[in-house]
């Protein structure tokens, strides 16, 4: 493989994996060498659809001196493992999101990245997107003044009903599973949190899979957090496995300033809707994104900007330190829904350059 492509390993060929591999492919200068999974059948199947090789093992993969980047898809509770082994085998890693489910964890790669000289990414980076670009390039511009109260909604649905494993999502649950979009878009524009209050309850237990299999839930899904930044900002983040976005008008995000209102219809996909209101009173009306949006999610976004990155020396923008204080906020919002009491962040990371095109 040439000087000018990246070699790129997917670890875990889950549901995700298919998107993924799919972006990567398309990329001229990114090099699929191949995929593995706890399940070789589906390594196989998914090798087989991009014509390349299908790894016997995660020793097989790391042991691949093609592989610069190891792309981590894993389940929630195999991220640090993989990714710990991956580091110290001198590959960067870019890992499916949360980073962690332990700040002290995610703190750990950190370090060892840093430490070997390695790039550490981490998803999710949906504030890649054209309509997140462009809320963040209003938001750095001041056009709606300065912000004072953030909205996050996270109305996730009940995962049994699509799903046919959704037991595991509801034993990680909605906090770490999904609250990590909104709270990743926040902290890229207003920097790391420093305080959090929140609440927690199960307001659905008993559920059913969709082959008939009964389970009741022992993680809350449904979670309310308040998070102080500097300066004052308060946001709000409401996140469950429970209302549908489809059927409530709760949904993305809205950021509040002195002067106006930035609403962003979706955290997820790149063309969501953004409107804009410049005045208090002001109805907001409809903004066009910086450039032509890429259609729902391109998942390999990080991955190609941790690539090119890589090559030119600059900085990547979905970092692994930012990541950590987002697990870090993840473990804060539990601590304090279990304890009745608010807890003090103390991580920081140096928030994401633009993309080029929205500066």
């Amino acid at each position: 493989m040439g000087s000018d492509v990246t070699g790129v390993a997917i670890v875990g060929c889950g549901n995700i994996a298919q998107a993924y591999a799919a972006n990567l492919t398309a990329y001229p200068e990114i090099g699929l060498r191949g995929v593995w999974d706890l399940a070789q059948e589906r390594a196989e199947e998914l090798a087989a659809r991009h014509g390349v090789r299908a790894y016997t093992s995660l020793e097989d993969v790391l042991a691949d001196d093609g592989v610069d980047i190891v792309v981590n898809l894993t389940a929630h509770a195999a991220h640090y493992e993989v990714t710990r082994r991956g580091l110290e085998s001198g590959k960067h890693v870019h890992s499916e999101k949360p980073l962690t489910l332990a700040h002290a964890e995610a703190a750990e790669l950190v370090k060892i990245a840093e430490t070997r000289g390695l790039r550490l990414g981490a998803a999710p980076a949906t504030f890649l997107g054209e309509a997140q670009q462009t809320a963040l390039k209003l938001l750095r511009e001041g056009a709606i003044g300065t912000v004072r109260v953030v909205f996050a909604e996270v109305n996730w649905g009940r995962i049994e009903t699509w799903h046919p494993s959704p037991i595991g999502f509801y034993e990680v649950g909605p906090l770490f599973d999904v609250g990590v979009y909104p709270l990743t878009i926040a902290t890229a524009a207003l920097g790391p949190a420093r305080r959090v209050s929140a609440y927690a309850t199960i307001v659905h237990p008993h559920r059913t899979t969709l082959n008939g299999l009964p389970f009741t839930l022992t993680t809350p899904d449904y979670v309310v957090a308040n998070l102080e930044f500097d300066g004052g900002v308060r946001l709000r983040l409401t996140v469950d496995f429970y209302v549908n976005n489809a059927v409530t008008r709760q949904r993305g995000m809205e950021f509040h300033g002195d002067d106006g209102a930035l609403l962003l219809d979706s955290w997820h996909d790149f063309d969501a809707g953004l409107a804009l209101s410049r005045a208090y009173q002001e109805v907001p009306a409809p903004v066009e994104p910086v450039r032509e949006p890429y259609r729902g999610v391109e998942w390999g976004r990080a991955v190609r900007d941790l690539a090119d990155a890589i090559r030119t020396g600059r900085p990547h923008r979905a970092t692994g330190r930012q990541a950590a204080h987002v697990v870090e906020i993840l473990c804060a919002v539990r601590e304090s829904y279990e304890t009745g009491q608010p807890v003090e962040l103390s991580s920081a990371f140096e928030p994401p350059a633009p993309m080029d095109w929205a500066r």
